[in-house]
């Protein structure tokens, strides 16, 4: 008998049909592989099971018994925890109260003991190994340690079954060795795991069998040992991918777009010197910390502590100055579209357009008819699900959110476009719509810098890549000489270059 089973479970949201009758059974000490494009349910098929969404109809059994999760805290008690992909913390509380949020330790008064609950946090921290002070403030880590937090919440719980939503989309290469390190320990004990993730090289590590989703419906599922990512893939898609070679490497770069000379911070970099040419995908890799989107970030005149000069068509850009890059035609779709690259309390549309509204309006009055005409457009052209570009933008998919987020850029025309981790958390068939979108934009003559932790990516598109460490530019690989093992020398400091 399997240990968990999804019986028919349809789960529908105004205008769409998430889940439509999955079955899906998963056995005890296994580590199960959910794996689907954007929207096809695969995070909304964890959630029902960690209590944070109800299903319409199906039912939910657990080592044989019907389970009801209504809540977050029920399925806790099921022996449930979830690892979601977009971080749910209370920013401003500790660490410790974080993790210890649902069963705070308390005194005789019925006052929270500080002591019992920073020594439950360390224990809970020091079970992932995470070398984090409980005493921090949220709010004050990086991405990645949030997402550490996260894992040793469920992990401390003592949960026996744990939903892994796109674990490592914020971890480094270092973070994402020891999850896996903990993941194979979690087995160990019998702990069973439904790890969501886009990245094929992880459920082929880590995984014993994988259920495939597509369009809110059930696929296939099966041992990971019989398949293949390239069977896998066209499953997920209903097609074969086939990758092509970009356009624009076959056109000769035109002139200068964006130059920067001796551009530095007192801490974060430091004489930055770098060209990129209309028509031309300049990737920039490095190691986590390198100093990559901080560098896309001063270019845009987000810093006021950065020296140096940004030059843009032939014309110097005041320092520091977001308002003279973004007229100049500069524009950055940044590394985090939650924080940074989307107003989440805003519909589709608003997103798309809030670039380009002074494009849009006239006396301080838009063009609701031009603006509707430019926001379907692009959003076709990027494929976007969703119910319609008046949903809120909050309620789409991660996936369809990116898309939203450069289609948030392409309307306001840039001819500088930055873009950092731009596939981040997307499926693979998103991922081919993206990268042919920025193909297209190279060949129609934009200059593009990309930022991608993602070696095959920058490989299969660039131009030429430029490869940080420590805040330097360590050197430049010409598409003619690519590998992955040159630039990971570079980005390490092993390689004798």
């Amino acid at each position: 008998m399997p240990f968990l089973e999804f019986n028919n479970i349809t789960k529908r949201f105004p205008g769409v049909l998430a889940l439509d009758g999955v079955s899906v059974a998963i056995e005890r000490g296994t580590c199960h592989a959910l794996i689907g494009e954007n929207g096809a349910g695969k995070s909304t098929l964890g959630k029902i099971l960690a209590g944070v969404y109800t299903a319409d109809s199906g039912e939910l059994r657990l080592d044989g018994r019907i389970i009801y999760p209504t809540t977050p805290l029920v399925a806790r008690e099921y022996g449930i925890a979830m690892v979601h992909q977009e971080l749910a913390f209370c920013p401003n509380l500790t660490v410790a109260e974080n993790l210890c949020l649902g069963d705070l330790p308390r005194g005789v008064l019925g006052w929270v003991d500080r002591k019992a609950l920073c020594e439950r946090a360390s224990e809970m921290l020091a079970a992932i190994h995470a070398d984090i002070d409980p005493a921090t403030i949220i709010g004050a880590l990086s991405t990645g340690q949030e997402q550490l937090v996260q894992i040793a919440a469920a992990v401390g719980t003592g949960a026996q079954v744990i939903v892994m939503d796109e674990p490592t989309s914020s971890l480094s290469a270092g973070e994402t060795r020891e999850l896996f390190r903990l993941v194979r320990n979690l087995k160990s004990r019998g702990i069973t795991m439904i790890y969501v993730s886009h990245r094929m090289e992880e459920l082929f590590a880590l995984c014993d069998d994988i259920t495939v989703l597509r369009d809110g419906r059930h696929v296939s599922t099966g041992r990971i040992a019989d398949t293949t990512p390239a069977k896998v893939v066209a499953q997920m898609i209903g097609r074969e991918l086939r990758v092509q070679q970009p356009r624009h490497s076959a056109q000769a770069p035109g002139e200068v777009r964006l130059q920067v000379n001796g551009l530095s911070h007192p801490r974060r970099f430091k004489e930055i010197n770098f060209q990129v040419r209309s028509g031309e995908i300049v990737g920039l890799a490095g190691l986590v910390g390198a100093g990559r989107s901080e560098v896309a970030q001063a270019v845009l005149g987000l810093d006021a502590q950065a020296t140096g000069q940004v030059v843009v068509r032939g014309k110097l850009l005041p320092a520091s100055s977001i308002k003279a890059a973004l007229a100049a035609g500069v524009g950055l779709v940044p590394e985090d579209r939650k924080r940074q690259g989307l107003v989440l309390g805003l519909k589709c549309r608003e997103n798309t357009s809030l670039a380009a509204l002074p494009l849009l309006t006239c006396l301080g009055w838009v063009k609701r008819k031009h603006e509707n005409e430019l926001v379907h457009r692009f959003a076709r052209r990027l494929r976007v699900k969703a119910p319609s570009m008046e949903t809120g933008v909050a309620a789409l998919s991660g996936g369809n959110q990116q898309k939203i987020a450069l289609a948030k850029w392409l309307a306001r025309d840039c001819s500088v476009l930055m873009v950092d981790e731009p596939t981040r958390g997307i499926d693979v068939g998103a991922k081919a719509e993206i990268y042919q979108v920025l193909d297209e934009l190279a060949c129609e003559g934009r200059a593009i810098l990309m930022i991608s932790s993602e070696l095959p990516e920058l490989l299969g598109l660039c131009t030429r890549i430029l490869v940080m460490r420590e805040g330097r530019i360590v050197g430049e690989v010409a598409r003619a000489d690519f590998s992955e093992a040159r630039l990971m020398g570079l980005m390490s400091g092993v390689a004798a270059e």
